[in-house]
């Protein structure tokens, strides 16, 4: 296990770049203005531990050679790896300064647990996921998001097609990066004043992170409640989370819904774990069942084959649909999968009862070679975790 780099010079202008990321991701606080969401330690969802050998697991590279387990912790700059197998932690690791108490950045894994919340909150009557964002949000009634529905929004369906001057102007409103001095970008200026151009919504699967922050906008006019305290009253106290949970506001104290959510491992994985138990910790509903099998069922493939990631994805499957912030292989088995910038994933094989939650540090956002040997681990873990049975 290395050490936390703790490089003293990580600030607003490099936190994710390499080397200064590894610690950054897990030291937020330090970096960005955050709001805290409530956990319940005293009440923690139990994860018994019964260690599996993993000597056996190998992964075979496309030009030769193979890794063993060690091997593709490193290759892939993994900071945590918690596997669970029937609810029981088979194996855990950490590395890079992340440790079991130790809050990390999601980046857009964020995504699923806003899909997951918009999910509770219609479940609740407190949100029509079929009603157009304006409803809630009439600020954007003038943009192109003028007709665009909260389930759109959810779908990655809305036809926002963002220049590079608007990505510019998103990323300066996020609070991610330095900004000129004196001046104050936030999202809810960002979207009002948005001139992004406009496709017909409903159409193929195009990623659009401004969609998610939007959608959180809409969550806390729909509730009268900020994102954050929404988040730990209906779904990380009842789910048992135990550690250090919140996550990153911009300038004004508007909530990073697309990518700023921070938490442990062990919480990492107990969400998933709640997504693997149909949405019950014990005789407790916390996320509606008809909603994940929603989420599993009711995607729309050919949007998928459609749009801008069929090609990046070919290697892991052609097969999948996105659908209410989750990915979805729908080969045999299925899995569910978030996924977020940087290695962060959590993967939910509800065929074989596996739940794998990943911490990275990658030195690049997006790593085509290390999002398919993650994905191959995971057939891997799967197939080490049938033999020992």
């Amino acid at each position: 296990m290395s050490t936390d780099p703790s490089p003293s010079s990580a600030d607003l202008s490099n936190w994710r770049t390499a080397p200064f990321s590894r610690w950054a991701f897990h030291n937020i606080r330090s970096i960005l203005p955050v709001s805290d969401i409530e956990s319940a330690p005293g009440s923690a969802w139990a994860l018994p531990a019964k260690p599996v050998s993993f000597d056996d697991f190998s992964l075979r590279l496309p030009k030769g050679g193979t890794l063993d387990l060690d091997g593709f912790l490193k290759a892939t700059a993994t900071d945590g790896l918690l596997i669970l197998h029937d609810g029981r932690i088979v194996f855990e690791f950490y590395d890079g300064g992340t440790d079991r108490d130790t809050p990390h950045i999601l980046m857009s894994a964020t995504k699923s647990i806003t899909g997951l919340m918009v999910g509770i909150l219609a479940g609740r009557g407190e949100l029509d996921i079929d009603a157009e964002v304006t409803r809630y949000v009439p600020e954007v009634a003038a943009t192109a998001y003028q007709g665009a529905t909260i389930r759109q929004l959810l779908d990655m369906r809305a036809g926002i097609v963002l220049d590079g001057a608007g990505l510019q102007a998103y990323a300066d409103a996020s609070g991610w990066e330095p900004v000129a001095p004196g001046t104050t970008p936030n999202l809810h200026g960002f979207y009002e004043t948005m001139r992004a151009q406009a496709t017909p919504h409903g159409g193929p699967f195009s990623y659009v992170s401004a969609n998610t922050d939007l959608l959180g906008w809409a969550i806390e006019r729909a509730t009268g409640r900020s994102f954050a305290s929404l988040v730990g009253t209906l779904l990380w106290k009842p789910m048992g989370a135990s550690g250090e949970a919140f996550i990153t506001v911009d300038r004004k104290g508007a909530p990073r819904c697309t990518g700023g959510f921070c938490t442990t491992l062990r919480d990492f994985a107990r969400f998933g774990q709640l997504v693997l138990s149909g949405g019950r910790r014990g005789s407790h509903a916390i996320i509606p069942e008809a909603w994940l099998d929603d989420i599993r069922h009711n995607g729309d493939a050919q949007a998928w084959r459609d749009g801008q990631w069929r090609d990046s994805f070919a290697a892991i499957s052609r097969n999948m649909h996105y659908r209410g912030g989750w990915y979805v292989i729908d080969d045999a088995p299925q899995l569910m999968f978030a996924m977020g910038i940087h290695g962060q994933n959590l993967f939910v094989d509800a065929a074989t009862g596996i739940v794998i939650a990943k911490l990275s540090s990658w030195a690049q956002p997006v790593d085509g070679p290390s999002i398919w040997l993650t994905h191959q681990a995971v057939a891997e873990f799967a197939r080490c975790l049938k033999a020992t049975a």
